[in-house]
């Protein structure tokens, strides 16, 4: 990615109202944060920060920590199987979004808990940038548990639903 096309990235991802954007190849990582984005570990976030790390001259950087990265979880499951999650497959988002369970408001969920869900279902919706992007079940089996609220934004690789395998 050259200079010219990072500057104009950071100019569109800082008109939109994305909180944060991750981009990874192979040679760099990059990282943008908007003022939308809220983490308590950051009392005072500039407009946009930009993190470039070139495999060979830094370190991996860690993940944050899992309460950062999950808002509240809507727990639709009894409490009793809420303890044993070892076994339970995750459906992830693979984009940055605002997450929805259903095309509209007035329609029901694509997938509810005790769903059955097959390869290449679709489980929901993430609007990234006024496009709607059906969201695909890489696995299958039955909804566990719905991980997020809908119309709350999600980020990258964050978990979505739990299933149980079939």
């Amino acid at each position: 990615m050259t200079f010219k096309e990072l500057q104009e990235l950071i100019k569109l991802v800082n008109k939109s109202e994305l909180a944060e954007l991750k981009l990874k190849d192979d040679n760099y990582e990059l990282t943008l944060r908007t003022k939308h984005f809220m983490n308590k570990q950051v009392l005072a976030a500039p407009a946009v920060q930009t993190v470039m790390a070139s495999a060979p001259a830094v370190a991996p950087q860690a993940p944050a920590p899992a309460a950062a990265e999950k808002p509240a979880a809507v727990s639709e499951k009894p409490a009793s199987k809420a303890a044993d999650t070892s076994k339970l497959l995750e459906v992830r988002s693979p984009i940055v979004g605002t997450f929805y369970r259903s095309s509209s408001p007035d329609k029901p969920p694509y997938v509810k808990v005790g769903d059955s869900i097959e390869v290449g279902s679709v489980v929901c919706i993430v609007e990234a940038m006024k496009l709607f992007n059906e969201i695909e079940s890489e696995i299958g089996g039955k909804i566990v548990q719905v991980m997020v609220e809908d119309a709350s934004p999600v980020e990258y690789d964050q978990v979505l639903y739990l299933v149980e395998p079939a």
